[in-house]
């Protein structure tokens, strides 16, 4: 018989009336498969790569390259997927050792100061220099030489003033290129031998991803509201909306009424048919 305490009475108190708190990655992930996204989904829509978003769902912080980029990652994932990044950036500070001290602006900022432009002789500036000589050295020689009280003119008959002063207007013959610049409404008159498609972002913002029939990328970003995007292909064009409810779309000069909702990613082809959806 032993006198003491079992290894079973050594084990830490283990306070299980609180329910553990899931981790920066498993909340992240959770939060994606529960609104239906991939990882190449969230890629796509905020241009953060597929490997960095892995590892960060499995609490792997080392490819982000730092604790700045680290908490920039977790912000723009936590809102892709529509969660408040707050309290996940509290945690990543609470077990990360805090806040970094701020950087100074100065060293920050060096790589990003505009070199001086380098500018050409100043032509105007020596043509005008050299009126000024030519009409001096006239003048000179007609005070010197008016012996008789005539005036010596120049050029038949033109004062110098007057010579200086047609020769200072510089003339410009080349007409002025007044061609307007293309717009994107020409999607109203949009050709019968290719898929046209207008994407505006009329109720928000939202990332877009358009390809053609190859697979090619047309347009992988960010449309503000607003803002419009036309894409044309010669079999399809195929769309990944971020947000749908944000977007009004227009196909082959055709509005399309389908009635997406807010926050919904949508997968959609357009062919040169009358417009449906992939």
């Amino acid at each position: 018989m032993s006198i003491g305490n079992s290894p079973e009475d050594e084990r830490p108190f283990e306070d299980a009336s609180e329910e553990a708190r899931p981790s920066i990655g498993r909340a992240l992930r959770q939060a994606r498969i529960a609104r239906g996204l991939t990882v190449d989904d969230v890629s796509t829509a905020t241009r953060v790569r597929i490997a960095i978003i892995h590892a960060i769902e499995a609490d792997d912080f080392t490819p982000c390259g730092g604790d700045v980029y680290a908490r920039g990652h977790i912000r723009t994932l936590a809102r892709a997927v529509r969660l408040d990044p707050a309290p996940l950036i509290e945690q990543f500070e609470a077990t990360h050792g805090g806040r970094p001290a701020p950087t100074p602006a100065a060293p920050l900022f060096e790589a990003e100061r505009i070199r001086p432009e380098r500018r050409g002789p100043n032509w105007t500036a020596a043509m005008v220099a050299a009126i000024v000589a030519v009409i001096g050295f006239v003048g000179f020689t007609a005070v010197k030489g008016d012996g008789g009280g005539s005036k010596e003119q120049v050029a038949d008959g033109t004062t110098p003033e007057a010579s200086a002063s047609a020769s200072a207007v510089p003339k410009n013959d080349k007409p002025v290129d007044i061609t307007p610049a293309p717009s994107d409404s020409a999607i109203a008159a949009a050709p019968q031998d290719k898929v046209t498609v207008q994407v505006t972002a009329t109720d928000g913002r939202s990332w877009i991803s358009a390809k053609d029939h190859n697979g090619r990328l047309l347009f992988d970003g960010l449309l503000k509201q607003g803002e419009s995007k036309t894409f044309q292909d010669s079999q399809k064009v195929n769309l990944v909306l971020g947000d749908a409810g944000a977007i009004q779309l227009y196909v082959n000069g055709k509005k399309i009424d389908d009635d997406f909702r807010p926050g919904a990613v949508e997968r959609l082809t357009y062919t040169k048919g009358d417009p449906q959806v992939g």
